[in-house]
C-alpha cells in the first residue's frame, strides 16, 4: 500500500489519478489532495476519499471547505504554498502526483523532489521554468521522475531500460536513437484557415477534438503552446539536441509518440486518448496494473495520418523551440507571458492570436536584456516570472 499525495486533484489529471486509484484499492491509499479554488469539487473528493490532509490555496477557501465537510470528517484543512510544500515532502508520503497547472505547480513539486519522493510529472511548467535547476535536484536527492503527460509518457516506453533509469542525463546517441518525434493533434483549429483565428471564441478554443482537458491546457493545445511547453520538457527529460527531437502533427492522437532507432526502426506507443493510461503506468512502474481504460480495437481504426506543423497557424510553437534553445530565461518567460496571455484570452481581453503576439514581445524584451541571462537559483527565476508577468499585463492592457 502506498501513499499518494494529488497535487491538482480538482483538475483533469486529478480526476484520472483518482480513476486509477479506485481501480486498485489494496495498493494505493490517499494522503493528501491539493487545489486551488474549487471548494465544492474539493468537498466532494474529502467525503469520498478520506484523505489525511486537503489544501486549498486561500485561507478563505479552507475556511468554506471546512464548513462545507461533514460532522466527523477526519480530514484536516489547511491552505497556502508552505501547507502544499509539507504534504508533498512529507515522509508518510511515497508518491506525488505533480499536476497543478502553470506555475504556481513548481515549488511543492521541487518540494517533493528535495524529498526524494516518486514525482509524476504532469506539471510541464516546473521543467519549462527551472529545466536544469530541477533536474540538478533530481539527481541530487536521488528522486524517481515519471513522466505523466502522454507524449513524454510514450517516450519513455518506447526507450530502453537504462535510459529510462537516467532522465536528464542519458545519451540518446549512444543508444542508438536518432529521434525522438513528439506527436500533438494539431487542436481544434488545424484545418481553420489561418485568416479566420483572430475570431476565434473561447468556447471554440477549449472544445478540443479528442482530449478531455482544463481550459487553460485545452487553449494551450489549440494554439499549440502545449506541444511547445512539451518540446522544452522532452529537451530536459531526455537530454536531446535540437536535432534529436521533432514535432509531428497527428490528428487521431492513437500514437502518443515515438522514437526513432539508427537502425531503422521506430517504435511507437499506442492507445486510446485517456490519461489513465500513462498515470497507471507511471503509479505502477516498471510494472503495470489496470487503468481503467479499453485497449485499441484496430479493426475499428479509419486510419493514421501525420502532417508537418505549420508554424504560420501555430506561431506559439515556433515561439517555444526558439525559446528552448535560446536558454532558461527564454522558456521561464514565455511560460509566463502564455499563462497571463491565456487568461486575458479567455476573459475576452484580446483576441486568439493576440496570444503569440503577447508571447512574442514578452520573450523578446527579456532575450534582449542580459540581466536576465544567469538563472542559478531559485529565486531569480521566480523574479523573472514575476517581472515576464508585469510585461504581459502592460501589453495586454495596451492591446
Amino acid at each position: 500500500m502506498q501513499n499518494l499525495t494529488i497535487l491538482g486533484a480538482t483538475g483533469s489529471i486529478g480526476a484520472s489519478t483518482l480513476k486509477v486509484v479506485a481501480e486498485n484499492p489494496s495498493l494505493f491509499t490517499i494522503h493528501a489532495l491539493v487545489g486551488g479554488k474549487n471548494v465544492q469539487k474539493m468537498a466532494e473528493l474529502c467525503i469520498r476519499w478520506q484523505p489525511k490532509f486537503a489544501v486549498l490555496n486561500e485561507e478563505v477557501d479552507a475556511r468554506r471547505l471546512q464548513q462545507q465537510l461533514p460532522l466527523g470528517c477526519k480530514t484536516e484543512v489547511l491552505f497556502g504554498q508552505d501547507a502544499m510544500c509539507a504534504v508533498s515532502a512529507s515522509p508518510k508520503v511515497d508518491l506525488v502526483m505533480a499536476a497543478i497547472v502553470g506555475a504556481a505547480g513548481l515549488l511543492p513539486t521541487l518540494a517533493a523532489v528535495k524529498a526524494g519522493k516518486r514525482v509524476l510529472l504532469a506539471n510541464k511548467e516546473a521543467l519549462v521554468m527551472s529545466g536544469q535547476l530541477f533536474m540538478d535536484a533530481v539527481s541530487e536527492s536521488g528522486a524517481e521522475l515519471l513522466p505523466v503527460d502522454s507524449e513524454h509518457n510514450a517516450i519513455f516506453q518506447c526507450l530502453p531500460a537504462h535510459i529510462q533509469t537516467s532522465l536528464g542525463h542519458c545519451q540518446l546517441a549512444e543508444a542508438g536513437i536518432n529521434h525522438i518525434l513528439l506527436t500533438g493533434s494539431g487542436g481544434p483549429f488545424r484545418y481553420t484557415d489561418v485568416s479566420e483565428l483572430a475570431s476565434v471564441t473561447p468556447a471554440q478554443a477549449i472544445a478540443h477534438p479528442n482530449w478531455s482537458m482544463g481550459p487553460k491546457i485545452s487553449v494551450d493545445s489549440a494554439t499549440m503552446m502545449n506541444k511547445g511547453l512539451e518540446f522544452i520538457e522532452a529537451r530536459w527529460l531526455f537530454n536531446t539536441s535540437r536535432e534529436q527531437l521533432k514535432v509531428i502533427i497527428h490528428p487521431q492522437s492513437v500514437i502518443h509518440s515515438m522514437v526513432q532507432y539508427n537502425d531503422g526502426s521506430v517504435i511507437a506507443q499506442m492507445g486510446l486518448p485517456d490519461m489513465a493510461t500513462p498515470i497507471a503506468y507511471s503509479m505502477s512502474y516498471p510494472g503495470r496494473i489496470p487503468a481503467g481504460v479499453e485497449p485499441l480495437d484496430f479493426t475499428k481504426l479509419s486510419e493514421l495520418t501525420f502532417l508537418e506543423p505549420d508554424y504560420s497557424r501555430y506561431p506559439c510553437l515556433a515561439l517555444a523551440i526558439e525559446a528552448c534553445f535560446e536558454g532558461q530565461h527564454a522558456t521561464t518567460a514565455i511560460n509566463a507571458a502564455n499563462e497571463i496571455a491565456v487568461e486575458a484570452f479567455l476573459t475576452e481581453k484580446i483576441r486568439f492570436t493576440d496570444i503569440s503576439a503577447v508571447n512574442e514581445r514578452v520573450m523578446s524584451k527579456v532575450c534582449s536584456a542580459n540581466e536576465f541571462k544567469q538563472l542559478d537559483n531559485l529565486e531569480s527565476i521566480l523574479e523573472l516570472d514575476r517581472m515576464a508577468r508585469n510585461y504581459a499585463l502592460e501589453i495586454v492592457r495596451s492591446i
